[in-house]
């Protein structure tokens, strides 16, 4: 049982299972010592984001059919490396996220009143 917990206080709530997402491609934005990049933030991707993304590097949208990734689409979750999310914020490009699904840890880089200033549901 995951005891992890969200930038709210409570239990990790699921980002997305289609597509699947997360580090452990569990459909939840934890994270562990494999977990590099941080993969911390629960978004819902925006055109804007995606092209944003791409321009730095990380292509999400476009299909990689070896790794069972069929790209992301705008209005889709996903769990963003907080590094990059906190780029596109300040880039004006910051998709909006969900804050049960956004894992505490992200607190460590980002106020949580930026946070919910950027949350799709509160």
């Amino acid at each position: 049982m995951n005891s992890a917990k969200n930038v709210l206080g409570k239990p990790l709530e699921t980002c997305c299972n289609s597509p699947m997402t997360g580090f452990y491609r569990n459909g939840c934005c934890d994270t562990g010592v494999e977990d590099k990049g941080l993969h911390l933030v629960c978004a819902q991707v925006t055109a804007e984001f995606l092209a944003f993304s791409k321009s730095r590097g990380n292509d999400l949208s476009t299909p990689v059919p070896m790794f069972n990734f069929e790209g992301l689409k705008p209005g889709d979750k996903w769990c963003l490396c907080v590094s990059r999310w906190h780029e596109a914020l300040q880039a004006g490009f910051a998709p909006p996220i969900i804050l049960a699904s956004t894992h505490e840890k992200t607190l460590e880089f980002i106020a949580k009143e930026v946070l919910e200033e950027h949350s799709l549901i509160n």
